[in-house]
């Protein structure tokens, strides 16, 4: 016969008021018990005890007729099929093992209650903050400063400093320019990035605008403080381009035309990092003169090529948006497979010139590690190219991701070109 578990008590010193909600299916025994009022709970001195099912019948059958009458429980009641616990107050019920009614340490939940608002609100600033962007910021600074380093000794605490110099102002720029990007486009982000904290309401607007003057104010500080007038131009412009691209004022918000957006990008990942930060280190941190080094003229023509399929690629996923709002993107006009397939062929022409580059060196083993790398590099954009579905937009998504990837590996590889 099926049973109940009930724990007994020979004395109960307290009750348990309680009433069945809704109906009581007999022949399952699935429905909970709602607490009115909770007082104490004795927890039994004896092993669980089986009683029918019949007799379980009898008690809760007071509780069917409708009326209002409670009836006083000493047992905590546990079908052997299921029951689905209930807390009051601040107890709570283990239907799974049938332990009593706690409440967990408050040391325990004071802790929680702090590291999850903190946890929520770095995960929303990490969101702000567009992460693939602050890293690809941060390994083109250390890479171009690289390519000032002329011997060993150059490596020492002094280039450690006036990298960091460097690299604090710029991801502060790259915040403001990130951010007012997003301040502009809430409603286009709604539809095309509804997980960025402006879209989604985790940030105001009032939030948004603090951020981003902030974060310039700051920026610009430090570039004055630190005194170094590559850098301070280096800023300025990111600055004034930054605000063009996204700013909705009469003459600018130039991402509404297709052509001189890229030239924005353009000008900032491939010119400004490249030769600013390189004469942030040769001219300010080495106090050498201005040399344009064989590496860095090279990074600057392969970025180039690099930040037109940036500027053409993060289109791609966005087409729906920016019709609807309007933005004549080059993948508005020109349609996703066709402008998706002008960045592969771009990249991969790239890929090309760096191999020849590379074959060129007198050095044996820069020679074999740019020609290998840019080797595999291509290989597998070509690969991965073939096996897109472009009716997908999260494979969509997922590419352009795996094109920062291959910005990253690039900025890997500047630096051992000789």
């Amino acid at each position: 016969m099926d049973s109940l578990l009930l724990g007994a008590h020979s004395k109960p010193s307290s009750y348990l008021s309680c009433r069945i909600v809704n109906s009581f299916d007999f022949s399952k025994a699935t429905k909970s018990w709602r607490c009115d009022a909770f007082k104490a709970v004795q927890y039994p001195s004896v092993g669980p005890v089986q009683i029918s099912r019949s007799r379980a019948r009898n008690v809760l059958s007071n509780y069917s007729s409708g009326s209002s009458q409670r009836y006083p429980i000493s047992h905590f009641v546990k079908s052997s099929d299921e029951f689905n616990g209930r807390s009051c107050k601040n107890g709570s019920v283990n239907a799974a093992s049938g332990q009593s009614l706690e409440s967990e340490p408050e040391e325990s939940g004071n802790s929680k209650s702090t590291q999850k608002p903190l946890q929520t609100a770095i995960d929303i600033f990490y969101r702000f903050s567009r992460p693939h962007t602050v890293i690809g910021t941060t390994l083109s600074i250390i890479s171009v400063s690289l390519l000032a380093v002329e011997r060993l000794s150059d490596v020492s605490p002094l280039f450690l400093t006036g990298v960091l110099e460097a690299i604090v102002p710029a991801l502060l720029m790259n915040i403001y320019i990130v951010g007012l990007n997003q301040l502009s486009d809430i409603e286009i982000d709604k539809v095309n990035k509804p997980y960025l904290p402006l879209a989604s309401g985790e940030y105001s607007v009032r939030t948004g605008i603090m951020i981003v003057t902030s974060f310039a104010a700051m920026s610009f500080g430090l570039g004055w403080v630190i005194g170094s007038w590559p850098l301070f131009w280096a800023l300025f412009v990111s600055f004034i381009l930054g605000t063009a691209y996204s700013i909705d004022l009469p003459f600018l918000r130039w991402k509404r035309f297709a052509l001189v957006a890229a030239m924005c990008i353009l000008a900032v990942r491939a010119v400004i990092v490249q030769l600013a930060f390189f004469l942030h280190m040769q001219t300010f941190v080495y106090r050498r003169p201005v040399f344009f080094t064989r590496p860095l003229i090279f990074a600057t023509a392969f970025m180039s090529f690099f930040s037109v399929v940036i500027a053409l690629f993060k289109d791609i996923p966005d087409i729906v948006g920016d019709k609807i709002f309007g933005i004549r993107s080059f993948t508005v006009r020109l349609g996703q497979e066709r402008v998706f397939w002008i960045c592969v062929y771009l990249l991969e022409m790239a890929y090309a010139v760096a191999i020849l580059v590379g074959a060129s060196s007198s050095s044996p083993w820069s020679k074999l590690v740019i020609v290998l790398g840019h080797v595999i590099l291509a290989s597998v954009l070509w690969l991965r190219a073939k096996s897109i579905d472009l009716k997908s937009k999260t494979a969509i998504t997922s590419f352009y991701m795996f094109i920062w990837q291959l910005f990253y590996a690039e900025y890997l590889l500047i630096p051992l070109v000789r």
